[in-house]
Formats: C-alpha cells, structure tokens, sequence
C-alpha cells in the first residue's frame, strides 16, 4: 500500500512538472530552457510566462529567473 502511494505521488508530480514545461514551451522558451525552468520549483512559472509575453528575450528571462 506504501509503496502504491508513493507511485502515485510521484506519478502526480511528474504530471506537474510536464505542465509545466508544456507551459514554458507554449509562450516561447526552447527545449533545454524550458525543462531547465519547469523542474526548478523556487521558480514563479507566471513569471517565467509573464516575462516571455511581455516581450523578454528567454535568455534575459533566464538570467533574471535564476
């Protein structure tokens, strides 16, 4: 049973960190940069979106993400 629930958390976050890369990719940031960003959780993912639609280049959105 533990170890059922452990594969299901763990199922869940690797859906988390996909969203979040599918996110990345939608507004703009390239492969790397955004499996890079989606799996550093101390980063805001609206400001990593936000960044890009306002017109940032992703990799001056990078240097001030990270």
């Amino acid at each position: 049973m533990v170890t059922a629930d452990i594969a299901q958390r763990e199922a869940a976050f690797e859906e988390i960190l996909d969203w979040r890369f599918e996110q990345l990719r939608r507004v703009g940031y390239d492969r790397d940069e955004a499996q890079l960003v989606s799996r550093r959780l101390d980063v805001d993912l609206h400001q990593a979106v936000d960044l890009l639609e306002r017109g940032c280049p992703s990799k001056v959105a990078l240097e001030i993400l990270l």
